[in-house]
């Protein structure tokens, strides 16, 4: 554009030209194909469609209803029933939800700090893995005054977690090994690590059982729930979300507000040149690591002392760890982008269940969308030519350093 182009026309075109906007309409457009998946896969629509040609209108107005009916589910499933009785029992849904995207929320959060730093972190369920195991095992072994109790569950989990991310941070600093590699087989690690000491009696597993189960935990070490404020309704919403907006803005800030947070960022952008800044790039990479694992950390001491508090196995990370990439791709890696983005997921899981009871939709549709957001938000060229958007401005971008410079 011209200096002589408007200043609003300059405004709207870096609003439509935005990451934002991208996002959107990705999840709008996977939506949009979740709505056709629906109308081809419902029985009354199928029987309309034997008809099409003498009575069109009964297949149009049974493809309407099929759609409608599941926006409903999904609505009512994840947000706000209003059929039911009782304030409490009408936003239920939307208490789990949050329960659902607050493990999904910390998990994200650990891999944009990986992705801001120019880091691929794929060893969030191994880093849940282990916090997890930490958490529960100090909950029961240990037994303190409540809140100490939880307080002490939670920083050991998330210690452990940056410790089990800081094994793939000093690999990468110090042999150059590629973290997706050393991540993917940590995850391994974790997990039949776990699964081993669930299964040995005085590690993990509960006294009496012969199921690879842990004990409970102790009720000094259990997250409080909303029920447990309010003294009403059986809300599992628990403390677990208010450590996670905390550290959102805390991620934030250190992003966006600290050295710390500028160092990931220059190395994110060209390590050659923050090498040649002065940056340590190695020590980067650890610490980047570490944080990033202390998150997914958070992630399983949110699962174990809140959510499941009864016992938990070694499938605890319920595949979190691998939504947290997808829960960072659509957040664009941006805290509250990614706190949106776990929403977002949370939502869909919870009212993904609801359609499946009401309507009889698939869960695994949720699934494909999910994938859908995925394809979309990882090709944004794809969604700009579909809605014909304006390419986005050039953002300021550390130069490349001349190869005969780096060292």
């Amino acid at each position: 554009m011209t200096q002589d182009t408007p200043r609003s026309h300059r405004i709207l075109r870096e609003i439509s030209g935005g990451n934002a906007v991208v996002s959107v309409l990705a999840i709008g457009l996977a939506l949009l194909v979740g709505s056709v998946l629906i109308v081809l896969t419902d029985p009354e629509v199928q029987a309309a469609s034997g008809y099409l040609f003498a009575r069109p209108a009964d297949a149009v107005l049974a493809a309407g209803d099929a759609i409608g009916g599941a926006c409903s589910a999904l609505f009512q499933g994840a947000v706000f029933n209003g059929t039911r009785v009782g304030w409490a029992n009408q936003i239920k849904p939307l208490t789990e939800t949050l329960t659902l995207a607050t493990p999904l929320i910390a998990a994200g959060l650990g891999v944009s700090v990986a992705f801001r730093s120019g880091l691929f972190n794929i060893g969030g369920r191994g880093q849940m893995l282990v916090a997890a195991a930490a958490a529960g095992w100090i909950s029961w072994s240990f037994p303190m005054p409540y809140p100490l109790h939880m307080l002490v569950c939670v920083l050991g989990a998330v210690a452990c977690g940056a410790l089990w991310g800081g094994v793939a941070g000093v690999l990468k600093a110090r042999t150059g090994a590629h973290e997706v590699i050393v991540t993917i087989m940590l995850n391994y690690v974790a997990f039949y690590l776990v699964s081993f000491l669930l299964r040995t009696p005085g590690a993990l597993q509960a006294p009496g059982s012969n199921g690879p189960k842990s004990p409970a935990a102790l009720d000094t070490a259990v997250m409080p729930t909303l029920s447990d404020l309010l003294g009403i309704g059986s809300f599992r919403l628990h403390a677990g979300f208010v450590l996670v907006v905390a550290a959102t803005s805390l991620v934030w800030w250190v992003l966006n507000r600290s050295g710390l947070g500028f160092r990931f960022r220059a190395v994110g952008e060209n390590p050659d040149a923050a090498r040649v800044a002065g940056i340590e790039v190695r020590r980067v990479y650890l610490v980047a690591m570490m944080m990033s694992g202390g998150l997914a950390g958070l992630a399983g001491a949110s699962q174990v002392l809140g959510t499941t508090t009864t016992g938990f196995g070694s499938g605890i990370d319920a595949g979190i760890g691998f939504d947290a990439i997808t829960v960072a791709l659509l957040g664009r890696s941006r805290p509250w982008g990614v706190f949106a983005g776990g929403l977002l997921f949370g939502a869909l899981k919870t009212g993904g269940y609801a359609m499946q009871a009401a309507q009889t939709v698939p869960i695994d549709l949720i699934l494909v969308v999910q994938a859908v957001i995925v394809l979309l938000i990882a090709a944004p060229p794809l969604v700009r030519a579909v809605f014909r958007l304006p390419a986005p401005a050039a953002g300021a971008r550390l130069p490349r350093t001349p190869k005969a410079v780096t060292r």
